[in-house]
């Protein structure tokens, strides 16, 4: 069979089962399965494909129309440039969480601070490591911590760092929220708390996509009695860790900007809202009230 039949009758399957981004699924799937880029792909339309390989290929187009995602299917998902290893165990970085990573650099920048300092930042809801290693490419002498709920989801971000040549970079620690960091040893040293939290309500699970919540870690994605749940325990605990100065950025779901932005009381300074590419609320961050270079 050859190579652009293959990718056809892929194609075909997935929009019959209205699979989201068809197109680009089928691509990515053949492209897992042959090793190759997508210029491969579209340069060897008549490439004949051993029928082992063919079976293969329908087997993932299937897991795919049943609704797997496909970067479950092939373990990997792009963040920041960067190849993350991505499994059930852990939230599937989206493109609009880079919005975090962005925001961070650009505080740091706009208030003098050079990139080599020795910034402290933490991870809240580490999931694969995304954010916290996209971070350390970015700040090389920034000391980091990813720290997580779920076990699992730990040992994907440590995988992840060492794929990435970042083995040192960030500690990874099982903690709920930033409950391993509220003794004297911690108070008050962060010029960062980062988190991309759930915010999906018990009430708007069936309204989320069939892949996010048929396949992805429930923990991650929320389940939660008020969508704005996790922002409630975190700000307070935030206020406790940063240092007068530090900033708290966090990502937020659709329409939860009103909400979160009134959990931020007057012990907060310098509130903002970052769109994404949509024009739609996407990161906000805040300073805790007080002196200091940076946050």
């Amino acid at each position: 069979m050859q190579l652009r039949a293959i990718l056809r009758a892929g194609l075909e399957t997935l929009l019959s089962h209205q699979v989201p981004s068809a197109q680009l699924a089928a691509e990515l799937l053949l492209m897992h399965l042959l090793a190759c880029d997508r210029a491969y792909i579209y340069t060897n339309p008549e490439k004949e494909i051993p029928q082992e390989t063919c079976d293969r290929y329908f087997a993932l187009i299937a897991e795919r129309a049943a609704g797997k995602p496909t970067q479950y299917i092939t373990g990997h998902q792009e963040f920041w440039g960067l190849d993350f290893v991505v499994t059930p165990d852990v939230l599937i970085p989206r493109p609009e969480t880079e919005h975090v990573v962005e925001t961070v650099l650009e505080l740091i920048d706009r208030r003098g601070c050079p990139r080599d300092a020795r910034l402290r930042i933490v991870d809240v809801g580490t999931g694969s490591g995304c954010i916290a290693l996209a971070l350390a490419s970015e700040l090389p002498r920034a000391v980091l911590f990813g720290v997580d709920i779920s076990r699992l989801a730990l040992v994907v971000a440590s995988e992840n760092a060492v794929r990435l040549g970042m083995p040192e970079r960030v500690k990874f620690m099982e903690s709920d929220l930033l409950s391993r960091f509220l003794d004297r040893d911690f108070l008050g040293t962060f010029d960062f708390v980062v988190s991309n939290p759930p915010y999906v309500s018990r009430d708007e699970l069936d309204k989320v996509q069939r892949e996010v919540r048929d396949f992805e870690p429930r923990v991650a994605v929320g389940d939660l009695a008020s969508n704005d749940e996790i922002y409630r325990r975190l700000f307070p605990q935030a206020l406790q860790v940063l240092k007068p100065g530090g900033s708290v950025v966090v990502e937020i779901g659709y329409q939860m900007r009103d909400a979160v932005v009134a959990l931020l009381g007057p012990d907060w300074s310098g509130v903002e809202v970052k769109q994404d590419l949509r024009g739609i609320p996407r990161v906000v961050t805040a300073r805790k009230a007080g002196p200091g270079a940076v946050g």
